[in-house]
Order: structure tokens, then C-alpha cells, then sequence
């Protein structure tokens, strides 16, 4: 597609957003957000049907299509831009390949913020994935690592949509789990709690010894969201052993 048309299309887009928000929501997202990006107040269930109905009317966008048009959008330092983009690029993640991740790393790396960085790693980088596990396993596993909390946090929840699809990858949910999990960031808690919370509805004997043999190890936060859904007499014995640990 010619160029022209998707940078056309990316003012469109911007244009409305323009008109969709208002001074009220946009204070109330930046305050909630801790944001330094400028906001509009546009509410997400709008901006996706503007996204949608867009990508609708451009009709059969190629690969190229999607990452040039996400790139216009998200070099931006308008929320909402960065929002369109993000979810341009999870709409059409069956174009997208391994060597994507790439962009997504690179939009990870600006976003700051888990209101964009969840999208990306669930539905972006997660769906990639789940796709093409032991060529993006490697890129997740050097996120793993990384100093960046955020590229951290986003290697466990890309796991999600595999334990969705009862494909779950269990030697790295552990490895990743087991390597973080005594790291203060408050993001990186909650994360291992989400992961292991969604692996329990599936498989509670894991997450059971899981927690149970880390349990002198584990953070609060973490416990909480792990034990969630898991049989009574199983969350509560593993409560009670944190709270003997802890001295409660």
C-alpha cells in the first residue's frame, strides 16, 4: 500500500481521537497512569472501534502494512496514539513473525507504562509465541533477563496465551518464576502471581507444589494471586504455611 495512504489514515485516526476525548478523562488517565505522555480522554472501548473500523476500510493490509502504519502511530507522544498502535499490531498478529518482535522490544522498551506494556506482551508478543514457540522462547528468554523490568514482566505474560490454550510452556514459567521471584518490583510480583493464577485453573497440582516448595521464598502479592483459584483445603494450607513463615 502506498505510503500516502497509511500516513493519511494515521491523521485520520489522530483526528478523531482529537475529537473523542475530553480535558476530564485525560486528567483522570494521566493521574491514574503516573503518565508523562500527553492524554486525550479517549475511552479504549472508542479508540479500538476507530482502530477497527479503520484497518476495515484499508483493507487487506500486509505485514508492512500493519508495522508501518503501528510506527507512524506510535511515534507519538500522545497516549492514544501509542494505544492505536498497540492495538493495530495485536489485531493482526497472525501477519507477524518472530523477527517482529524486534518493533514490539522496541515499543516495549519506550512504553513505560503496564496499560501498554500488558497488550503488547499478551496479545503481541504472547501470540507470536504461541505461534512459533522455540523461536520466540529465545527472545523471551534473553527478556527474562533483562534489566528492564518491563521486558521482565512481558516474558512471563507472553506464557498466558500458551496456558490459555492448554499448551502451557511449564520449564520456563518455572525458570523465569523461580529466577524473579524474590525481586522487590511490585510489577514482577503480581506477574508471576497472574501467570501461576491462570496455570492453576488448568493444572492446581503444579501450582500447588510450585508455591509449596517456594513457600519460605515468596512474596505476598505473589501468594494471593497464585493460590486464587486453587481448591480450598490446598489454599489454605499454603496461606497458613506463608503466615507461620512470616509470623502473622
Amino acid at each position: 500500500m502506498p505510503h500516502s495512504r497509511l500516513t493519511e489514515a494515521a491523521d485520520q485516526l489522530t483526528e478523531q481521537f482529537a475529537r473523542l476525548g475530553t480535558p476530564q478523562r485525560a486528567a483522570w488517565d494521566r493521574d491514574y497512569l503516573h503518565s508523562d505522555l500527553v492524554h486525550l480522554g479517549v475511552p479504549i472501548p472508542y479508540l479500538r472501534r476507530a482502530v477497527n473500523t479503520t484497518s476495515r476500510a484499508l483493507r487487506s493490509l500486509t505485514r508492512s502494512d500493519v508495522l508501518a502504519l503501528a510506527d507512524l502511530l506510535w511515534t507519538s507522544d500522545v497516549y492514544e496514539h501509542r494505544q492505536a498502535a498497540v492495538h493495530l499490531l495485536t489485531r493482526h498478529t497472525d501477519l507477524l513473525t518472530p523477527a517482529d518482535l524486534v518493533t514490539v522490544e522496541a515499543m516495549l522498551r519506550a512504553a513505560r507504562t503496564w496499560a501498554l506494556v500488558d497488550t503488547l506482551a499478551v496479545h503481541g508478543a504472547g501470540a507470536i509465541t504461541l505461534q512459533h514457540q522455540e523461536t520466540a522462547g529465545t527472545v523471551l528468554d534473553r527478556w527474562a533477563i533483562d534489566q528492564d523490568f518491563w521486558l521482565r514482566r512481558t516474558a512471563l505474560l507472553a506464557l498466558l496465551p500458551g496456558i490459555r490454550a492448554d499448551a502451557a510452556d511449564l520449564e520456563r514459567l518455572s525458570r523465569y518464576a523461580d529466577a524473579m521471584l524474590e525481586e522487590p518490583e511490585f510489577f514482577i510480583r503480581k506477574a508471576i502471581g497472574w501467570v501461576l493464577r491462570e496455570t492453576s485453573r488448568r493444572d492446581h497440582h503444579f501450582v500447588t507444589a510450585w508455591v509449596e516448595s517456594r513457600i519460605d521464598r515468596i512474596s505476598g502479592v505473589t501468594l494471593r494471586e497464585a493460590v486464587r483459584h486453587l481448591h480450598g483445603t490446598d489454599r489454605t494450607r499454603l496461606i497458613n504455611a506463608y503466615r507461620r513463615i512470616r509470623g502473622h
